[in-house]
């Protein structure tokens, strides 16, 4: 019933930025939290970023200071703006959602595909 949609993923040479998009989408009534994982290739899926309801937002020490994390709530999208890139951040990003369909429903952790960021050196 909830999709998560990622996009803005692509090639950027080292000291580039890209963001990163995450629409989503089917029955909501809030979001409780958002959050940006990576898994880059031979390592385990890591935290990038995450967001409060309240807004409050944490990053990993790798990103911190170059990512940042942003949400729309008219359009249920939350954003990675990713500046001075380097080629540790190439990996696979994932987006995910804890959502709550139905006032005084469940709520429920989504995630997104993933759309792949690679950056050249």
């Amino acid at each position: 019933q909830v999709q998560l949609v990622e996009s803005g993923g692509g090639l950027v040479q080292a000291g580039g930025s890209l963001r990163l998009s995450c629409a989503t989408s089917g029955t909501i009534f809030s979001i409780s939290a958002s959050g940006w994982y990576r898994q880059a290739p031979g390592k385990q899926r890591e935290l990038v970023a995450t967001m409060t309801s309240g807004g409050n937002s944490n990053y990993a020490d790798s990103v911190n200071g170059r990512f940042t994390i942003s949400r729309d709530n008219a359009k249920n999208t939350v954003y990675l703006q990713m500046n001075s890139l380097k080629p540790e951040d190439t990996a696979v990003y994932y987006c995910n959602a804890v959502v709550w369909a139905t006032p005084g429903g469940s709520v429920r952790t989504y995630w997104g595909q993933g759309t792949q960021v690679t950056v050249s050196s």
